[in-house]
């Protein structure tokens, strides 16, 4: 015999708040849905092992969809529910069942139960204009129950003739989201939120069933890291995030203490060194996908790596995919911080030449950690490596002079320099110049080296500074000698109106007769505006002419009209060395070097 209820709720109107905002998005509705079922599994299996309740065929879980009658059907083998439970735990929508069943079973452990509040099931409304319960519970004697219910503030429940144990979830699905009904959208979102729980799913969507099941119930992050072989991580690598390079190396996270936590994290290939790329970082609860790349959980930085995460401690809301602030999630995040520092230390002094040949790829995601997180650089600066220009690769502190002590003998006195080179090619006869003179520079050329040089500058305030290779070639490659006042005259005859500073000096690179200089600071200050388009600044240029130059030694006998070609050209040589030339200078460098080979071929 029928009978109605109502819906035990805690205030007026909240299922239409249920209905339509407790869930970001509609589709999370079968996540909910297949890890109640998941979670009636659980349940069942830890009383078996306590001898409360008999085994019988192997657990599964069946979705099957039905576009001609609109329902959508998840049925399950678990522990199944009493008309008094099905009141208690479906019509209470505050109470966890979940909740309840663990804390009974505490002792014994409630460990692999999913759910954390009563309210998954009624994200079904979302999508759903009705929605019928079958379920009989694992007890002897016990009847079927029928539940069902608009998902206004009524239900109705009685007998049913359901015979084995178990829950079957009947949702008839609105009209407007009929798109929950087709195949390929329902195989979406089981990959999405499914794929790896801990009982094996099978999709009915027209009335016949899959062969094998749509999820893996024991994904590789689940075994020990010893059972597993290179061969599994790279296969679940491709698997999970449909990339088929292959990844540079992986983390295996498996700890029971101070927390549970187990995972893999993938370093992946860059792809684009221009920009930061960012990765794919999988939470799950239990095997059950939560959301991808939380922030309270993965750092910023790690974001730009691939992997799992499985965490049954991490404190949910109610729609299992926001984190309520909570201390160990912070330990959690930083527990995983360690691991990842752990891992670049380990490869950098067990496989020295691995971890070299990995660096361009790892490089990147290293240098904006180290910037994003200052535990993470305390742990990883004697790893953090730059190429010479010898192509050897060295730790970025081998470069570092010692500390300034700031006391009385060192007062004003500077850090020492570190040269660097941001384009080998462009920046090639500075290169060589330095190599020439038996000096040494570092090679940071990618995009995020200006941020980080300035990052290592602001850690070690005292022991180093950087410089751009063509930012101080006169304090670099000078030798003794005094300033060429005739020279120096020739040149700033037609550079000052353009507003470039000319100093004299004698280069221990004779070969060059002149190069351009821009302070550091200056040239970031512009680059900074750039960057942020607050318009350009003054680029505080310097011609340093190189009085050990043959060529500009003969300036000083030249006639007049071939020694203003003979300087202008020198000048654009040295400003073709240090950037291209702008239409107007090219102009000029065509016509200059045309005056230039007419006088030369007259005297001939």
């Amino acid at each position: 015999m029928e009978r109605q209820g109502t819906i035990k709720i805690s205030s007026e109107n909240m299922m239409p708040i249920i209905k339509k905002w407790l869930y970001s998005e509609k589709d999370i509705f079968l996540r909910e849905i297949v890890a109640n079922a998941s979670d009636a599994i659980t349940k069942l299996k830890k009383l078996i092992s306590l001898g409360e309740a008999a085994e019988g065929e192997p657990f599964r879980i069946t979705v099957t969809a039905d576009e001609k009658a609109g329902t959508l059907t998840v049925e399950d083998n678990g522990i199944g529910m009493t008309e008094e439970e099905v009141e208690k735990y479906i019509t209470s929508i505050a109470f966890s069942g979940a909740a309840d069943f663990a804390q009974k079973y505490e002792q014994a452990g409630g460990d692999g139960i999913i759910g954390h509040f009563g309210l998954g099931f009624y994200s079904a409304y979302m999508v759903s204009e009705r929605i019928e319960i079958f379920t009989k519970s694992y007890r002897e004697g016990e009847k079927g129950v029928h539940w069902e219910s608009d998902g206004e503030s009524t239900y109705t429940i009685g007998d049913c003739d359901k015979e084995t144990r178990g829950t079957k979830v009947v949702m008839h699905i609105a009209k407007e989201e009929k798109e929950f009904l087709k195949e390929n959208v329902i195989r979406e979102l089981l990959k999405k939120y499914c794929s790896f729980m801990p009982y094996e799913i099978y999709l009915d969507p027209k009335g016949k069933e899959d062969e094998k099941p749509v999820n893996t119930t024991e994904p590789l992050y689940v075994k020990q890291p010893k059972d597993c072989t290179e061969e599994e991580y790279k296969t679940f690598y491709r698997d999970t995030f449909n990339d088929f390079q292959e990844p540079l190396f992986w983390i295996h996270l498996n700890m029971e203490y101070p927390f549970r936590l187990k995972g893999i994290l993938y370093f992946p290939k860059v792809r684009k060194q221009v920009e930061l790329e960012r990765g794919q970082v999988k939470l799950y609860c239990n095997q059950v996908f939560v959301a991808d790349n939380i922030k309270e959980v993965i750092p910023e930085f790690l974001m730009l790596l691939n992997g799992v995460i499985d965490c049954p401690d991490i404190p949910l809301n109610v729609s299992r995919s926001f984190l309520q602030n909570d201390r160990e999630v912070q330990k959690i995040a930083k527990h995983i911080v360690k691991k990842v520092a752990d891992k670049l230390n380990d490869l950098y002094k067990k496989d020295k030449e691995r971890y070299e040949n990995c660096w361009n790829d790892l490089s990147t995601f290293v240098k904006f950690g180290a910037i994003k997180d200052d535990d993470f650089y305390k742990k990883i600066k004697d790893v953090i490596i730059f190429k010479n220009l010898a192509g050897e690769y060295l730790p970025l502190e081998s470069f570092f002079g010692p500390e300034v002590s700031g006391g009385d003998a060192d007062a004003g006195k500077q850090p020492d320099a570190v040269y660097y080179v941001s384009d080998e090619d462009k920046q090639a006869q500075y290169v060589k110049m330095f190599k020439d003179a038996g000096l040494d520079a570092i090679v940071a050329g990618e995009y995020i080296d200006p941020h980080f040089l300035s990052y290592i500058e602001y850690k070690n305030p005292t022991r180093v500074r950087f410089l751009r290779i063509d930012a101080d070639v006169a304090g670099a490659l000078k030798e003794e000698g005094e300033e060429d006042a005739d020279v120096k005259e020739i040149f700033e005859g037609f550079l000052k109106e353009k507003g470039v500073k000319v100093v004299t000096e004698r280069l221990k690179d004779a070969s060059v007769p002149a190069v351009v200089n821009v302070s550091e600071f200056m040239r970031r200050m512009s680059e900074m505006n750039s960057f942020y388009k607050m318009g350009d600044m003054p680029a505080d240029m310097t011609l340093v002419v190189n009085t050990a130059s043959e060529a500009v030694q003969a300036l000083k006998t030249a006639e007049d009209g071939v020694k203003r070609d003979a300087a202008e050209y020198i000048w654009l040589l040295a400003l073709m060395n240090y950037r291209p030339l702008k239409p107007e200078e090219l102009s000029a460098f065509t016509a200059t070097s045309t005056r230039l080979i007419g006088n030369y071929l007259k005297t001939k």
